[in-house]
Formats: structure tokens, sequence, C-alpha cells
């Protein structure tokens, strides 16, 4: 059987931690906080969710974009932080942790960067309960190669260094449509995609994935065994 450890459920993605607007961003924390409460009386330990969008509009051509969007973005991490902050003091009893989710970084999406994971990790107060979980599609359209040995390494080692591999305590297991660093999400389904079964062997065979959920969200619900099989199947002994 399936192990309430192993269940990885992901919030509504109406819920926005960095909403610049005050109204809409008390409302996503008091969902999320329902969320964690649910999560607590279902018996399930972790919730995994999206950081948040800036939803800052900045014209390309603006002279100032770089300065304007970096400010954009670290004032949303903030509230991001704040917001979860939030949200375990109000749920003190439980330890259900938040599990945030990388994303490919479309529109203004935050947590496309290892560093954006970090930088909001290092502003949580009690960190027992916090954790990442990693998108393969996600980290790919961001722009972190997973095609390779090498490449694989290199990307598992950066998010070590950056973020800490003790924070790991997902996947969601999806092949890309896009190319590589294209910060747009599509998924696709194992093999078929710009990813390859490569990468998806190196995932089954790293001790770091033995006990966390891995959560298979390719596009066709009719393979779906037919892809569980053929991961198990890349398993070494």
């Amino acid at each position: 059987g399936i192990l309430p450890k192993h269940v990885l459920p992901h919030d509504s993605y109406l819920i926005n931690l960095g909403h610049p607007e005050v109204e809409k961003l008390e409302k996503s924390r008091d969902a999320f906080i329902d969320e964690l409460e649910r999560c607590s009386i279902l018996g399930l330990d972790k919730l995994n969710f999206h950081p948040g969008s800036h939803l800052v509009k900045i014209p390309k051509k603006d002279p100032q974009y770089d300065d304007k969007l970096m400010e954009a973005e670290l004032h949303c991490l903030d509230v991001i932080a704040e917001s979860m902050n939030r949200a375990i003091n109000a749920t003190k009893d439980s330890d259900v942790k938040l599990v945030i989710e990388n994303t490919a970084g479309q529109g203004s999406n935050l947590g496309y960067k290892f560093e954006h994971l970090g930088y909001i990790i290092d502003k949580i107060e009690n960190k027992s309960r916090v954790g990442v979980c990693l998108d393969t599609c996600h980290t790919f359209a961001a722009g972190y190669d997973l095609r390779t040995r090498e490449a694989y390494d290199e990307t598992m080692e950066t998010f070590d260094r950056i973020v800490g591999s003790q924070y790991l305590m997902g996947m969601h297991l999806n092949d890309s449509k896009p190319k590589l660093g294209s910060r747009v999400d599509r998924h696709h389904s194992l093999g078929q995609g710009e990813i390859g079964w490569d990468a998806f062997k190196f995932i089954m065979n790293d001790s770091r994935m033995d006990d966390i959920p891995l959560v298979l969200e390719t596009i066709d619900g009719s393979i779906w065994a037919e892809e569980i099989r053929a991961l198990y199947a890349l398993v070494e002994n």
C-alpha cells in the first residue's frame, strides 16, 4: 500500500502567496492555511505549492527593466516567505511541511531559480517545516540540464549547494515539450519530449529519491501505468 509520507498533495492553483494586492494576498494566505489544516486532518505530512507570482508588468524596452524586475522579484520573494512564516505560526500544532515546487519561470512566476528557493528558505523561521519538490519539466525549462550524467550531477550539485539536498521532499516526473531554458511550462509523456529517458534513469537510481514521493504528471493518462512500469524497469540492482 501507499504510506501517507509518500503522498504529496498540491494546493489550489488560485493561491498566490506573493500577490501584490493586499486583499487577494490575505485571501491566498487564508486559503493556504486551510489547505495545511486539511492535510493535517487527513493525516498527510506534506503540502506541495507553487511559491507565487509578482504580476508586475515591466515593458522590455524600459531602460531600467533589469533593475525593476530584480526589485519586483525580491519584494515578491519576501512576501512569499512572510506568507509561509504566517502559515507555520497559524498551524503550530501541525507537523505538515510546506513543500515549495520549483517553477518553469513562465510569466512572473518565481521559484525557477534555485537561488529563489534558497532565498525563501533562508527567511523561514522554522525550517523543520519546509521542503522542496523538483519538477523535471520545470527544472529543464528553467535552464537546468538533466539529459546526461554530467549535466544531471551538475544540476543536483548546484541544488545541494544553493538550497540543500536535505530539503528535497518530492519530485514531479515529466518530460518537456519546449527546449532547455525555454521558461515555458508544457509537460510531455516520458521519453517523448526534449529531456528523454536517460534523466529518469539517473533519478530512479539516485539514493536521494529512495523514500520520497515521485509523482507522475505527464499528459496522457492512458499510458500512466505503462510509464510507471518503465520507470521501475530503470532501477538497477
